[in-house]
């Protein structure tokens, strides 16, 4: 039985056990004065209409085409999710990567810059070792020119004082060759 047909059913027994239908009043139940007789006709009317009319079977098949695409919607939002946590887990491999590669070139970086510090300390070193080794040979060269300055003046002092004594001592001839000698042999000695 269909649920239409149990719904008249249970209709038409609950008139039947009704009060109005035992009493009956005055022209009886069946009397189109009686309300109770109209409403039940009208009822009846009712639901005759909707049975002709199949209103049941197009109630039943909305029904079934609206829990069809409730159905639907459920297989596609089962099918979202599914994509959505594909999705997700190729996100986090994708950022587990990126991470790895990042860590990568940090330490690569920190290595780099580890190397590169070792290399300047190195650098500095041999810059300075000849800066020191220049700044040696500059106090070397100037020592040696102030030594040459120091005995080119000792000379010129004793040049000067033999010049004085022998001046003194000689006259002007045999001076005159004395001092070229003496000149001479400075020169010598010098170069």
């Amino acid at each position: 039985m269909t649920a239409m047909k149990r719904l008249i059913m249970t209709a038409a027994f609950a008139l039947a056990a009704s009060p109005a239908w035992a009493a009956g009043g005055e022209y009886g139940f069946v009397s189109l004065r009686n309300t109770d007789f109209i409403v039940l006709l009208g009822f009846i009317v009712f639901i005759g209409i909707l049975l002709y009319f199949k209103v049941p079977g197009l109630l039943g098949k909305m029904l079934d085409d609206r829990a069809a695409g409730i159905q639907s919607e459920l297989d596609e939002a089962k099918a979202l999710r599914e994509e959505a946590q594909t999705l997700l887990a190729s996100y986090e491999r994708k950022q587990k990567e990126v991470q790895e590669q990042a860590d990568r070139i940090v330490k690569s970086a920190k290595e780099e810059a580890k190397t590169s510090a070792e290399q300047a300390k190195e650098d500095i070193k041999a810059s300075v070792a000849r800066r020191l080794a220049a700044a040696e040979e500059q106090i070397e060269s100037a020592k040696d020119a102030a030594m040459r300055d120091v005995q080119a003046q000792a000379v010129d002092v004793a040049i000067g004082a033999a010049r004085d004594v022998i001046a003194k001592q000689t006259d002007a001839t045999s001076a005159n060759k004395l001092i070229d000698d003496a000149i001479t042999e400075v020169g010598e000695r010098l170069h």
